[in-house]
Order: structure tokens, then sequence, then C-alpha cells
């Protein structure tokens, strides 16, 4: 018998009907249904009362009938009801019309999590602050809560430790503690008192969240309180590409102890007492071994020596050096009441978490304080000064970043992976700085790993706070990831980049970014590091070496740090980029 071809032609199969089956387990595969109802186009059943209301079920389902079989509808469907967070991922099967040999019935299985989950973890911290602290955090998450597939998650957080009393010398360690609480409700759908599918149709999965939060932090720092709340859209628009629009993010930030800064900031204070110890003139800002008292003596002092046409300080130098710690305790020691709005897109190549030859890119706007500008404006005409909001200097400024990730895969178990990110926030109008929380640092376990966190900068300034920020940032990294033994791997990585200070208060020139000559002050770290992947996570352990510290004197910036007693260790989860 010889070979043959022949040809048929390609037949289109139709949807006929969409049947919903809302609450399908193992266990009742086969229980009567006791409960259905018909929306548009759609059949919902249930074994027990149906718990959904229809249109928020139909809203993400692309199969429709009318329609002809589609593999990327299909799809959508499925990433869309797995959105939701109420179901595990469902089940779509497509069987025959028995009265249509070109006709088909879609069967949309759903299973149903949980309706309530609850979770707890703990850690262990520490930090140049805090000695020893463990902080842990539990959360309920309430699924179906208005029969729409909403989502509530409420969650608590505390934490308890032990620090020096830097105040009472004799007493060694004192209690502090931080209680916080969270709430946030997410719908799967836009959120606004008019219909946006036009603009964002449903086929790009939107979804809602609104969030509130609180935290109180005692017997630490400036006994902090915070209270957030933030209203967010996220769509996606094509696959591995996403938006989120922070309509409104509000953060209000109250210092209820500014008085205890220089017990807390000890390089700020030593830094200043050292100098005081040179030019101060007042025998009632020290105490008996000659110290600075707080905060009569520190205040003092820094107003002597910062007053309109003061000669107390005869060295430049030290005058920057004061001016600096000054900047630094105003900034750390105000009260700070944001309101701000922000666009942020997210691309990225990658498949799966397996693909190792991808980019990712990403970029943001913030802009803060332009809405409540306006509505202060009209309500504290004739009025001189900074605007007011609840009775707190609002913040205003504009935010820009951008991070560009690129990985190849080079052979098997070796990737080159590289970053870059560039970001700047600059203050205007109400402000003359940028809120501590919105502004950059540099240092730790996933940034320049060859210095501590808030360790590094800004400029060429050598770090003289305790927590160094600013408000623009460079950083590039690259890294070499290899195999060495089953799921132990190793790493051998450069970081590069600092922090500045532009168009704000800042005076000190060293820390200034004043044009492409300030990029001579980017620092660079190198090292190498090990990682056990547990398929799940990986924990990661990074030694790095000042390779380029631009702090350092003309023939001391290169090399001179690059010993094991100058190393930084970071101990981290999952690769840093």
């Amino acid at each position: 018998m010889e070979d043959s071809i022949y040809s048929v032609p390609f037949e289109l199969y139709k949807i006929n009907k969409v049947n919903i089956y809302t609450d399908h387990s193992p266990a009742n595969q086969n229980a009567p249904i006791k409960d259905s109802t018909t929306y548009k186009d759609f059949t919902l059943y249930s074994v027990d009362k149906l718990k959904y209301r229809p249109k928020s079920l139909t809203d993400g389902i692309f199969v429709t009938k009318g329609n002809y079989f589609s593999d990327t509808r299909t799809t959508l469907t499925s990433k869309y009801l797995s959105n939701l967070k109420v179901f595990n991922y469902p089940l779509i099967q497509y069987i025959q019309d028995e009265k249509d040999k070109n006709g088909l019935i879609a069967n949309i299985y759903l299973s149903p999590r949980k309706k309530y989950t609850f979770g707890f973890s703990a850690d262990f911290v520490h930090s140049n602050i805090q000695e020893f602290g463990i902080s842990g955090n539990t959360y309920l998450s309430i699924r179906n809560v208005f029969n729409g597939a909403e989502t509530f998650d409420i969650g608590a957080r505390g934490s308890i430790g032990a620090s020096k009393d830097f105040a009472n010398p004799n007493n060694n360690f004192f209690n502090i503690s931080e209680i916080g609480a969270d709430a946030k409700l997410s719908f799967p759908r836009i959120f606004l008192p008019f219909k946006t599918d036009k603009i964002i149709p449903k086929s790009m999965i939107p979804y809602t969240a609104l969030s509130v939060g609180y935290s109180k932090q005692t017997n630490i720092g400036l006994d902090k309180q915070n209270f957030t709340s933030s209203l967010v859209y996220n769509w996606t628009p094509r696959r591995n590409t996403t938006f989120r629009f922070d309509m409104l993010n509000v953060q209000f930030v109250r210092n209820i102890n500014p008085g205890n800064y220089f017990n807390v900031y000890r390089s700020s204070y030593n830094a200043l007492n050292d100098l005081a110890e040179i030019y101060n003139q007042e025998a009632t800002y020290v105490d008996d071994d000659g110290r600075l008292l707080i905060d009569l003596g520190t205040n003092g002092f820094l107003n002597d020596a910062l007053e309109p046409n003061s000669t107390l300080i005869t060295n430049v130098n030290d005058l920057k050096t004061i001016r600096s710690i000054n900047e630094q305790k105003n900034r750390l020691t105000e009260d700070n009441l944001i309101f701000a709005s922000s666009l942020t897109f997210t691309k990225t190549s990658q498949r799966d978490l397996a693909d190792n030859n991808f980019y990712a890119i990403k970029a943001k706007v913030e802009s803060a304080g332009n809405l409540i500008s306006l509505l202060a404006s009209t309500s504290q005409l004739g009025k001189t000064g900074n605007k007011q909001a609840f009775g707190v200097e609002f913040s205003q400024y504009i935010k820009t970043e951008f991070e560009y990730i690129k990985h190849w895969d080079l052979t098997r178990k070796k990737v080159l992976a590289a970053k870059a990110f560039a970001g700047v926030a600059i203050p205007y109008g109400n402000s003359n700085s940028v809120p501590f929380s919105r502004s950059y640092f540099a240092g730790g376990t996933n940034d320049i790993r060859a210095w501590q966190s808030y360790g590094l900068g800004p400029g060429k300034t050598g770090s003289i706070n305790d927590f160094n920020e600013a408000n623009m940032k460079l950083l590039f990294s690259t890294e070499f990831r290899f195999g060495i033994f089953k799921q132990l791997n190793g790493a051998f990585f450069v970081d590069a980049g600092n922090i500045w200070n532009v168009e704000d208060i800042v005076t000190n020139p060293d820390a200034i970014f004043s044009g492409l000559k300030s990029l001579e002050n980017i620092a660079v770290g190198s090292g190498f590091g090990f990682r056990y992947d547990f398929n799940f996570f990986v924990i990661r352990l990074d030694l790095g070496f000042k390779t380029y510290n631009p702090a350092n004197e003309e023939n001391q910036k290169w090399f001179k740090e690059m010993r094991f007693d100058k190393s930084v260790i970071n101990i981290g989860i999952n690769y840093p980029f």
C-alpha cells in the first residue's frame, strides 16, 4: 500500500453554552446541584447556596457563548480567575455539543479557597540602635467578603527588644517596643463611581486596593507615630507588562520625643561634642565630665555656632560638619505629612522563575503636595510662612526613578546579571527638603554590599551621620553566578554608586551633586558570595570589600581597604536582583 496525502478543511468550533460550577471539589463532584442561576449567557451552579454575585465571576470569563474556541481566551480566563485570589487554579474543559457537531459546551470548574486564612511569622532583629529584638506579625485573610470576590486582609505586628540606654550609662539596657496594625481591601475591578471599561477593559485584569495602617514606636529613637493610607489601581495591558497608579498615598509621621535625638544618633552627638570641646564657651552647656548636655547643651551650642554673623567656629571644615549635623537633626525630628500620587510601569521578558535570559524595566513618577497645596491656598489667604494641613507643614516634591535589570544565561548554572538604577526627588513650593521616608540611602545586602545600610555618602562626606540619606541616587551592579556543588552556588560581584543632595537645603559641597565632576565620587565595592538554593527560596551570604572609597584622602581611595577586617558581611534571602 502506497502512502497518500490528502487535506481536509480546518473546522472552527463555536461555543454554544458556558457553565460555571462555583464550588467544585473532588469531594462533591458527584453531588446534586442545589442552586443555580442564569446571568446573561452564563449558567452558574452550586452544590450549596450560591455565594457569589454572578457579575463578579462572569466579568473575568472571556469564553463566551457565540464566540469561536480560542486558546488565548481560555488562558486569559484562567489567569483572571486565578488573580481573584478566592479560587485555586480553575479547570476549563470543553465537550462537544450533542446537538451540533461544530458546537462546544464550556464547563468552568472553580474550587474555592478557604474563606478564612490565618498566619503568623517571627524575626530576630539587630541594628546599630537595637542590640537585640524579636518582631512578629499575624494576619487574617477573609475572601469573598461582599460576595463579589473581594479580599479583606487585616494584620497586627509588634516587636520588643533591648538597646543601650545612652541617657543613663549606668543602665545597660532598656526595653523598646513597637506595635502596629494594617488593613487592606482588594476589589477585582477598577473601583470608581464611573465606568472605565473603555479605557481599562476587563481583559487587562484590573484590581483596586484600599489600605490603611498605623504604628507606634516607644522607648527608642524619637518615639514615632506613623499613619498611612492608600488607594491603588493595578492593570496588565499585555503579558508581562503592568501599570500601577497610586491615586492617593498618604503618610503622616509624628515625632513624639524629638528631644531624644542625640541620645539615639550617637555618631552625630560624638562629632558635635568633639567640636564643642574646642569651641564651646558656655559652662552651662556641659556636665561635670565636660560633655554636652542633651538637649540643653547640644541645642545651645548649635545655635551659638550657626547664628547669623557668628564668629565662634574659625575652621571652615568644622563649620561644614556642624551645619550637616544640624541639617540632619532638623530633617529627622520634623513631622511629615505627605499626600502623593504616582504612576509605575513595569515590563519583563522573563517567562518563568527558571528563565535566566531576560530583561526587566521599571519606571516611576511620583508627585506630592500639589492638590493639597491648592486647597491650602484658599484657606490660608493672608497668612505668611509655609502652608499647613491639619496643623502640619505638608511636603511638596516631584520624584522619578528608572531601573533596568538584564540576565544572560551563559551556560548551565552560569549567569551574568546586571542592574542599573537612577532616582531623584526634587523638593519645591512648600518644601526645601524631601521627607526621610521618601529619600535614598546606599549600602546594604541588596545595594552596595561593601558598605552597611545608610553607611555610604552623601557624596564624599564620609558618613558623618548615623543614617545617611539624600535625594539623588545612582547604582550599578554586576554579578557573575556559578554552580559549586549541587544546590550550593557562588558569585563574584561589583557594585558601584552613591547618593547626593541636589536642589535641597543641604549646603555641604561634599554632599551636593554639581554635575559630571561629582561622578568621581561614585563608590565601588567588590566581593564574593555563596548561595544555597532551597528551590522555593535562596539563602545568600556576601562578603563586600571597599574597592574605591571616595571619602578617603586622594592617595587612599583605591584598594586601601581590601582587607577581611574591613569587609562587610551581608546575609539575605533570594538574589539581590
